[in-house]
């Protein structure tokens, strides 16, 4: 335990000097957030989002930004470069064992989506009057199950990947395909039906942050999804991760 509060403490001093990194997972959500809350237009209640405004229907999306950036393309990244070093390899010669490190790495990304999550949404209800995730319950299951899925994903990358330019090969697709269907870089409602339909079975499952925030249930089959795709990834990254 000692071993692990020490490797904690020193990657969390590495996390917080990486200052672009850091602006970028946590902060660009909100800044993107804040540029479109100032059009007057977005904030207005409209009948093709429900009686939503677009600020509220476009928030959920934003988090995808963040769960993405960590999930599939810092932590993959991360843990290639230290294989590379040598540093997992280093490790396992002492009483903190790789595995400390990867839990280490895995606490930091949460605590980065779990900070963003909460800015955004606090940034959205009293700058934009958007209210708070209104199925909070529902809404946590959703945030749980889509960010293990893109988490496990990312495991996995990082599992298969011999360095840090071979994690950011693979990750870069992913990465864009994640920001594709969670509905980042075009809003879901402009996608074509069978697209929209495609991105929320697509982790992190933005259809399910999106339900759950403006006050319906998620449905069980998009969890369920969500599930499946971090169950089967952390078993695959399980099975063929290597520390050296």
């Amino acid at each position: 335990m000692h071993a692990f509060g020490q490797i904690l403490k020193t990657e969390a001093k590495l996390y917080l000097r990486d200052i672009p990194t850091l602006v970028l997972t946590i902060g660009l959500p909100t800044l993107i957030l804040v540029v479109l809350g100032l059009i007057p237009t977005l904030r207005e209640p409209d009948a093709n989002f429900g009686g939503q405004s677009f600020i509220t229907y476009f928030t959920p999306s934003l988090l995808v930004l963040t769960l993405a950036m960590v999930g599939v393309n810092a932590l993959p990244t991360v843990l290639a470069t230290y294989r590379e070093r040598g540093i997992l390899r280093r490790l396992a010669t002492t009483p903190a064992s790789p595995l400390a490190l990867l839990t280490a790495q895995l606490v930091l990304a949460l605590v980065g989506i779990l900070t963003s999550a909460v800015i955004l949404a606090l940034v959205a209800r009293f700058a934009f009057g958007s209210p708070l995730p209104q199925h909070l319950l529902g809404f946590v299951a959703a945030l749980v199950l889509g960010t293990a899925a893109l988490l496990a994903l990312g495991l996995l990358v990082a599992a298969v990947a011999r360095t840090a330019k071979a994690a950011q090969a693979l990750a870069v697709p992913l990465f864009m395909v994640v920001m594709f269907f969670g509905g980042v870089y075009l809003p879901r409602f402009l996608l074509p039906d069978f697209l929209a339909e495609v991105g929320a079975y697509t982790p992190p499952g933005v259809q399910a942050l999106l339900d759950a925030w403006t006050g319906t249930a998620p449905h069980p089959l998009h969890l369920g999804i969500m599930a499946v795709i971090a169950v089967a990834a952390s078993a695959g990254a399980a099975k063929l991760f290597r520390w050296e």
